[in-house]
């Protein structure tokens, strides 16, 4: 238990200049090395280059949204513990936060007292103890003892301690982050070095503040080079906005790069691993993306199978994400687990995980069945049976021809469902549905379903 402060570490991110600068402050007072950064993207970097004792969040910043900032990163933050910040809320947002994985959630402005006392309150394991449970997690993860996945193993393993660059491909949710810490773990003495996740989805839209998170101004390094000589991965390359595309190619091209106005370069021994869900080729095609980035991405391509095509991992997932959020006594019927396997997971393991966790938070059974697996099929209503000349006739006149096309529709229909019991929401649909809010617009604009 933490009792002396003094070299304790807090990292805080909070845009207010005369709240944060009072707390930080009295922080340093107390002999808690402090931290500050006043935006998301230059907080995520601070926790790029620190593990602290404690992170403070602000659930407002300029550039993002500090919730989902730190749902991001909490599993990568192990047993930290993050206190998320507000001047405006209530209590739905405070038990959201808290069912997030939050540990706390403090109303501003607040005693700097409360802050301290949570320090001396938390008990954190030594960084060797907690580095190697992290470590154990990356290199046996749950479902991956398929023999799609162990194929894919395989292939990881092979790759592993080449400099070449990566690029993993699959569905939103299939789990290609988990596959890029596995490629840093296995990748020899590089795995000893830091692991940099770059969201290219998050990044702020304003250009300036963009390149500062990447590669970091004057006095400040970025991303690129917290990550030192070990892993840079640039999660969804593929949403990585056009003007940065250049920037990104000559990075890889020539292992060097320029701070916001500096005029040295600054050389980086990163390797660099790239994931995307979507068809890069196809938006090489259509002009949004640049065919020679894809090209140096491309080094060598390894695909992620989908969940429904793995039915083993699909069971072995489930029980843990079951023992990780119900580690007592709780089980799933046998028609909850005869639902999942019959289920198409258009949202893969991201998916599975939401409706396992929504499932041991509202049922009252010890047995998870299929109703509260998938309750939106209880407000769905049965079609009437129709004679089969009704639908050969409606077969010749309406359905669509080929597989593709049938997929198409329903996928149209399914999500315009969503949508209206989400009231048009695209976050909440998004949620409910297991993807992304950036793979749920992709899907949308490609089907032509209306955000209204």
């Amino acid at each position: 238990m933490i009792r002396d402060l003094a070299g304790c570490t807090v990292v805080m991110i909070e845009d207010d200049p005369v709240f944060g600068r009072a707390l930080a402050q009295r922080l340093r007072l107390a002999g808690v090395i402090t931290h500050w950064a006043q935006t998301a993207a230059a907080g995520e970097a601070l926790l790029r280059c620190h593990r602290p004792h404690l992170v403070l969040c602000d659930v407002q910043l300029p550039d993002g949204d500090g919730e989902a900032l730190m749902v991001r990163l909490m599993p990568e933050l192990g047993g930290v513990p993050v206190v998320m910040t507000t001047a405006s809320g209530g209590l739905d947002q405070a038990v959201r936060l808290l069912r997030a994985g939050a540990d706390d959630y403090l109303a501003k402005p607040f005693p700097a007292q409360r802050v301290l006392d949570k320090l001396r309150a938390s008990d954190r394991a030594d960084d060797g103890a907690v580095d190697a449970a992290d470590l154990a997690s990356v290199l046996d993860p749950p479902g991956w003892r398929s023999p799609p996945m162990l194929a894919f193993q395989g292939e990881l393993e092979r790759v592993a301690r080449a400099e070449a660059t990566v690029l993993l491909t699959g569905e939103s949710g299939v789990g290609k982050g988990v596959a890029a810490r596995r490629l840093h773990a296995l990748s020899g003495a590089r795995a000893a070095a830091p692991f940099v996740v770059v969201d290219c989805a998050a990044l702020p839209a304003e250009t300036a503040a963009a390149e500062a998170a990447l590669f970091g101004g004057e006095d400040t390094p970025g991303l690129v080079e917290a990550a030192g000589a070990g892993t840079l991965f640039l999660d969804e390359v593929g949403d990585l906005p056009a003007a940065f595309q250049a920037r990104l190619l000559r990075l890889i091209a020539e292992r060097r790069f320029l701070r916001i106005g500096a005029t040295a370069p600054v050389e980086t021994e990163a390797r660099i691993i790239a994931s995307t869900n979507a068809d890069l080729p196809a938006r090489v095609a259509a002009g949004a993306f640049r065919a020679d980035l894809w090209f140096r991405l491309s080094g060598i391509p390894l695909a992620l199978p989908p969940l429904r095509t793995r039915p083993d991992d699909l069971q072995d997932l489930a029980r843990h994400f079951l023992q990780r959020f119900a580690p007592s006594g709780r089980s799933f019927a046998g028609d909850g687990m005869a639902a999942m396997l019959a289920h198409p997971w258009p949202g893969n393991v991201r998916e599975l995980r939401n409706r396992v966790e929504r499932a041991v938070l509202l049922a009252d059974a010890p047995a998870l069945g299929a109703a509260d697996l998938f309750p939106e099929r209880a407000t769905m209503t049965v079609p009437r049976p129709v004679p089969p000349s009704e639908v050969m006739n409606a077969a010749t006149e309406t359905e669509p021809l080929s597989l593709a096309e049938a997929r198409d529709t329903a996928e149209r229909a399914h999500i315009q469902r969503v949508l209206a019991r989400c009231g048009g929401r695209l976050g909440d649909a998004a949620g409910a549905l297991g993807v992304s809010r950036t793979t749920l617009w992709d899907r949308m604009r490609r089907l032509g379903v209306s955000a209204r």
